[in-house]
């Protein structure tokens, strides 16, 4: 069962300001990048979630000033009315619409725990520097400002309320410069939220599919204040073995709150427990191809590589053109990956029997996994690519030309570069791993559209 609850959103004040405060996430930007996306636009949310654009390029960005100077500016915005707290906790369904296609989640907080027991499930891991920003940010701020991307398995009940809500008129309208139209409507009928939050308990199991260090930098809070004896009781509440409980929904009461003067429940949950999140049904998701750059060939001449390729991998290669449009390596189904060497194209493809030998297993028969076994690691050796500085990884949504004109620019530079498209990783792929309690080789999956910072903030 999942816990997910309404909460009193920090939100923007009307429409207006939500156009202006909305920012895509913090970690789709570098440092450059940030402080450029800022310039003369002192109401983006992206102030606050990088605030080192406020000081120096050299200025340490991990610093103390430098998550007291978001707290500082968090606070102006809620004292100067562009930020409001709602009076009572709500739901809110939030629709995307990108090029056509729409998807619609609902924002509310899931409980810690969820992810603690293994009924909010991730596929990758996590990066102790990346994760040590977002604890600091969240903790400085007591707010957690960027939503968790959940997906679920579709739920028939779920999906009615929100079709319902969706024939209302929505909080926030508004089309992002990115040109992905944003709606929003709040939902906070107490008998329809109460319905709702019944209907996730149906939900066996919720799946990260973006924000994995936002999700475990929201964990890692709530165990610190835990800890520190701010959120007491809950510790003791879900430690151990307590499946039993939790499916019995004893713990899913603790959460709410434990009232030592009633010696009873009541109404008002301990927020650090939950974390801000956005829920979708899978069959609204479509995932994007995540792409690979490596700078050099490991000492090897091209010839040298594609022998190599063809004599030590499971891959065949197939040369299917020079220069032209890169959209011919595009893969057009599983078990494929385009590359691109020395201004020729090629295709690779997995030879049927080391495909056959690897499809019960949710990790080893993704393509992502059987290029970095076969290929990257052993013949390029990029053995670890979350830390390696030798490969960089493009997202699905900047299309096929980076892939060649990098390549083209590391080769102009002296180095023999070389660049794989991917075929995209299924919603399914994505489900069996995470039900089989594994992880995704790193940048695995990218999601479009990108949820927004600064619609609804979780203070905790």
């Amino acid at each position: 069962m999942s816990t997910v609850k309404p909460f009193k959103a920090v939100r923007p004040k009307d429409n207006e300001f939500a156009k202006l405060i909305a920012s895509l996430p913090y970690d789709v930007y570098t440092r450059e990048e940030a402080r450029k996306a800022v310039e003369g636009k002192p109401w983006s949310f992206l102030n606050i979630d990088r605030p080192e654009t406020y000081f120096e390029p050299e200025h340490d960005m991990y610093a103390h000033e430098v998550y007291a100077k978001a707290k500082e500016e968090y606070e102006r915005w809620k004292a100067e009315g562009a930020l409001i707290t709602e009076l009572r906790p709500s739901y809110y369904v939030y629709e995307l619409t990108m090029d056509g296609r729409t998807q619609t989640g609902i924002v509310g907080v899931t409980a810690v725990s969820d992810y603690e027991n293994g009924f909010c499930r991730k596929h990758e891991n996590t990066v102790a520097e990346k994760e040590a920003d977002r604890i600091s940010h969240v903790d400085t701020l007591s707010a957690q400002t960027g939503p968790i991307f959940l997906a679920y398995h579709g739920n028939p009940a779920i999906n009615q309320i929100v079709n319902d809500t969706k024939v209302t008129k929505p909080m926030f309208d508004f089309t992002s410069e990115e040109g992905i139209r944003q709606r929003v409507w709040r939902m906070d009928y107490p008998p329809l939220v109460k319905m709702l939050e019944g209907y996730f308990e149906f939900v066996e199991f919720t799946y990260i599919a973006d924000g994995h260090h936002r999700a475990a930098s929201a964990v890692k809070v709530s165990q610190k204040r835990r800890k520190n004896n701010s959120a007491p009781g809950i510790c003791e509440l879900t430690s151990g073995d307590d499946r039993n409980d939790i499916m019995a929904g004893r713990t899913v009461k603790a959460l709410s709150g434990w009232s030592d003067s009633k010696n009873t429940f009541d109404d008002d949950k301990i927020e650090s427990e939950y974390f801000l999140s956005v829920l979708f049904p899978d069959s609204e998701l479509k995932i994007l191809d995540y792409n690979r750059i490596v700078k050099d060939l490991n000492g090897l001449s091209a010839s040298e590589f594609i022998a190599k390729i063809e004599n030590e991998t499971p891959f065949s290669v197939e040369k299917i053109g020079k220069c032209g449009d890169p959209e011919i390596m595009r893969p057009s189904s599983k078990n494929r990956v385009g590359m691109y060497l020395c201004g020729e194209y090629y295709m690779l493809t997995v030879d049927p029997s080391y495909a056959s030998s690897v499809k019960d297993d949710p990790v080893k028969s993704l393509d992502v996994s059987i290029l970095q076994d076969t290929l990257l690691d052993p013949i390029l050796g990029i053995g670890d690519p979350r830390t390696d500085k030798r490969i960089k990884f493009v997202g699905g949504i900047r299309g096929l030309l980076p892939l060649k004109d990098e390549v083209d620019s590391l080769t102009a530079d002296g180095n023999c570069a070389v660049s794989f498209a991917m075929n995209p990783t299924s919603m399914d792929e994505l489900f069996k791993v995470a039900d089989a309690g594994l992880l995704m080789p790193p940048k695995s999956t990218w999601f479009e559209p990108k949820l927004r910072s600064g619609l609804f903030i979780h203070e905790i």
